[in-house]
């Protein structure tokens, strides 16, 4: 392209994209349960299986994410923005140490799923998984600390790897190092342990984290795909030049939401978790 017409590209991007997301967005309310709630059931409901059963209660309402993914998401999100804070442009993977802390999360995460796994399959189809035995019962604990260690590794990975395609200069020191990833750990065991106390007062604002956590994931993720596709790696110096990048990584990602969730809907006819799936 030559620079008139990259100008004029450039031009009708910045107009595409806004409208584009007020038009995603717009459907996803329209077709998205009423209340502030069930719009966060939905953000949920592209992601996780939402099985009533292993999810936290408020009351007799189940949380948007099932006790796993709430601590997956709820602890990425705020592993980003402790990130954010902490961190700044650092763009350096952490220490050897650091991930191998990371792959110990990661087999936590991947064995208790799987044993939860073949618990439900076990409960839904009596019988024939019998003479495979479980490790343990699956319970809500082990499910929110595995998964809020699955969220606290994704988040360490993707903090640097956005920093590295984002900036012109960067800070080329680890973005978490053990003294921050021991503060980060501490206050999401703290988190999780207010969670299993069964507070609404913490359950409420765990419920918008984790949604907006997965929200979040699903943006940032676009948008450093959309950064790579409009071939504008390493060209941000400052943080107020990524509003479109970021605003296309948003609209994707509720075009990513509203394609599940119809498809989903249109598959089981509820808004909760997957028909005949208990447990």
């Amino acid at each position: 392209m030559n620079t008139n017409q990259t100008s004029h590209f450039q031009f009708i991007i910045k107009w595409f994209v806004p409208i584009a997301a007020i038009i995603a967005f717009a459907a996803w309310m329209y077709i998205s349960p009423e209340g502030a709630l069930g719009k966060l059931d939905a953000v949920g409901y592209a992601v996780c299986h939402r099985i009533d059963e292993r999810s936290f209660q408020i009351g007799d309402r189940q949380l948007p994410l099932c006790a796993r993914c709430t601590g997956e998401f709820y602890a990425a999100g705020l592993a980003l923005l402790f990130q954010g804070f902490v961190s700044g442009k650092r763009s350096k993977l952490p220490s050897r140490g650091i991930i191998a802390v990371f792959v110990l999360f990661l087999l936590a995460f991947g064995i208790d799923g799987s044993n939860s796994y073949l618990y439900l399959l076990k409960q839904t189809s009596p019988g024939r998984l019998d003479q495979i035995p479980n490790l343990y019962i699956p319970n809500h604990i082990l499910r929110l600390f595995t998964g809020s260690g699955m969220g606290i590794a994704l988040a360490a990975v993707l903090y640097p790897i956005v920093n590295q395609t984002l900036w012109k200069v960067q800070d080329d020191r680890p973005a978490l190092e053990w003294k921050s990833f021991g503060i980060l750990t501490i206050l999401i065991v703290c988190i999780n342990l207010l969670i299993l106390a069964d507070s609404h007062i913490v359950l409420y604002p765990i419920a918008y984290l984790s949604a907006l956590g997965t929200l979040s994931l699903l943006a940032i993720v676009f948008s450093i795909l959309w950064i790579m596709i409009m071939r504008q790696d390493n060209t941000f110096e400052y943080p107020k030049q990524l509003w479109l990048p970021l605003l296309a990584g948003f609209t994707l990602a509720m075009l990513m939401i509203l394609s599940i969730d119809l498809l989903r809907l249109q598959f089981t006819g509820t808004w909760s978790g997957f028909p005949g799936l208990t447990g």
